[in-house]
């Protein structure tokens, strides 16, 4: 009887299969969400965000950062 030989999946082959998936999921998924309008009102982008509270008084005081 001839030898049937059993094909084994090699460490190689095993990557390289890996690899295709990979680049095949990749290139069927979306690369960008939908875009959205900005929410903010031009009034809302120019107010003042940034506050002197405690901690950040704190953090300056320590770090010797001049006033």
């Amino acid at each position: 009887m001839a030898k049937v030989r059993e094909r084994k999946l090699g460490r190689r082959d095993f990557l390289r299969t890996l690899g295709a998936g990979a680049t095949a999921v990749a290139a069927t998924a979306p690369l960008a969400g939908e875009a959205r309008a900005d929410t903010e009102t031009n009034d809302e982008k120019r107010k003042a965000r940034y506050r002197e509270t405690e901690h950040v008084k704190t953090f300056y005081r320590v770090n010797r950062y001049p006033r």
